[in-house]
């Protein structure tokens, strides 16, 4: 099991990074996340949610990503309650006092996916969860050192020694653990360095002697690494050549799944950002609203940053408008929540530039699709996560077809598109298409897919060369070839 010192300290990287150079070697492997805090999921092949995070270690695998390996998700709607799911399904919502006394069935659920998982496969690699330090957080913990007590797994402790700190993150967080927590921590990787490593040696040394445990590794800072973010906003990064087509995406409270712009933040061809809504909104080419874990909630906040008039001054000045899934939504008549999914009951003006209407229904859509674009001939595949109906005239006239059937809508003159698919970008064939839709005149071969492969592949080659594998080799499994393999 890996965990970090932090968050962010590069947990679901380095597992990740494990799985393929374990998969390379020919040993069967998979991922696992007993809990998951994130608003970046995907969909399974079993028809379930898991965090986005676990399906990219899946794809390190070679596997289909399933709901046994995130068997809890929490997806957050407000500053204190979160959407639970349990198994890809959701089960309830909780404030965080309720989740609290929920943790023992959570567990359950754990265990169980668990089970499954290590009597199919050779070796699981586990990634926890923030830090296992968190002491107000200890009770009833399946996350980090309560599943691996539970479990009577190893662990290894990951420190990122770019943020500073790194020796004193270590030691703190050993010194907080239960001395049988303590005992089960294998080893040390310290993440993301740069500089020289003959000045880093006598702290390493330090650390060994004070702690009793081997550092495994020291793995580099990897410039240019792209792996998709488990939760946070990435990085803008971004064309600057005179030619570049200018997309904006604002950062909602709730925004979610904001890897559907993965594609285009790394496209030579464009120049993308994400925008905070208090910040000036610049002239671009087309203006993408995300999705939302609380649509209603977000939308409050976009009008009152003063979104809805810009919006309507880049629409008169022949920008582009897309919504995806809650952008989608957004871009109705009106949002309306009977129940109480994502917030308070009630209804809520949309911003008005489509036809249609939208209810929040009890039950989440789940798909994995592939069509073509209704506007272009282009192949898309991707998801669909939400759980709102629409319905209304815009639908007529649709942006997508999905197993031959509307999906979306794109207005009469073309300028405004919503869609319910996340991965938009994914597929060269639609990125392309979107991408001329939105204005783009010139277009590099660019294939995303690709460049997260190489991503992958860049990790193993970095974990094979600065880990210590005949150290960490006894702890990936009872079997000799597991125990062996990079001896």
């Amino acid at each position: 099991m890996v965990q970090g010192t932090t968050s962010d300290a590069g947990k679901s990287t380095l597992v990740a990074a494990l799985c393929r150079a374990l998969y390379r070697k020919g040993v069967n492997v998979a991922p696992f996340k007993p809990q998951n805090m994130a608003l970046n999921s995907a969909v399974t092949v079993d028809g379930g949610e898991i965090g986005r995070a676990q399906a990219v270690q899946a794809q390190a695998c070679g596997l289909p990503p399933h709901t046994d390996m995130n068997p809890v998700l929490l997806k957050p709607n407000s500053d204190t309650g979160c959407q639970v799911i349990i198994h890809g399904k959701v089960a309830c919502n909780l404030e965080a006092d309720g989740y609290h006394a929920y943790k023992p069935t959570a567990m359950r659920a754990v265990l169980a996916s668990w089970q499954r998982l290590t009597t199919q496969y050779e070796c699981v690699m586990v990634e926890g969860a923030g830090s296992p330090a968190e002491i107000n957080l200890r009770d009833n913990d399946i996350a980090n050192m309560g599943f691996a007590e539970a479990v009577d797994c190893p662990v290894l402790l990951v420190a990122d020694i770019d943020r500073g700190g790194v020796f004193a993150h270590i030691v703190g967080t050993l010194a907080l653990l239960s001395a049988s927590e303590r005992e089960r921590v294998i080893g040390f990787v310290i993440n993301r360095f740069r500089g020289d490593m003959a000045l880093l040696q006598p702290g390493l040394d330090w650390l060994e002697h004070e702690t009793g445990k081997p550092v495994i590794g020291v793995l580099p800072y990897l410039h240019g690494l792209h792996l998709e973010a488990e939760d946070a906003v990435a990085k803008n990064t971004s064309a600057t050549h005179a030619y570049a087509l200018k997309v904006i995406a604002p950062i909602l409270p709730h925004i979610s799944n904001h890897t559907d712009f993965d594609a285009l933040r790394l496209h030579p061809d464009v120049d993308f950002k994400f925008v905070g809504l208090s910040e000036p909104i610049p002239p671009v080419d087309l203006i993408i609203l995300p999705g939302s874990k609380n649509v209603r909630g977000d939308l409050a906040h976009l009008i009152a940053h003063g979104w809805e008039q810009a919006i309507t001054k880049h629409l008169r000045y022949g920008g582009k408008i897309l919504g995806i899934c809650g952008g989608f939504q957004m871009l109705g008549k009106a949002l309306h929540d009977p129940d109480a999914q994502e917030g308070s009951t009630g209804s809520s003006a949309g911003l008005g530039w489509l036809e249609m209407e939208t209810t929040l229904m009890p039950e989440k859509r789940l798909a994995q699709i592939s069509g073509t674009l209704a506007f272009a001939e282009a192949a898309v595949t991707g998801y669909e996560i939400h759980m709102g109906v629409s319905s209304g005239p815009a639908l007529q006239s649709p942006a997508l077809f999905i197993n031959h059937q509307p999906e979306g809508a794109i207005s009469a003159d073309k300028q405004i598109a919503g869609t319910y698919v996340h991965g938009l970008f994914d597929h060269p064939e639609a990125c392309a298409a979107w991408l001329a839709w939105a204005g783009l005149k010139t277009e590099a071969t660019y294939n995303y897919t690709q460049l997260r492969e190489a991503g992958l592949e860049r990790l193993a080659d970095c974990v094979e060369q600065h880990l210590d594998w005949v150290k960490l080799g006894f702890f990936l499994g009872e079997n000799d070839k597991t125990q062996t393999i990079f001896e």
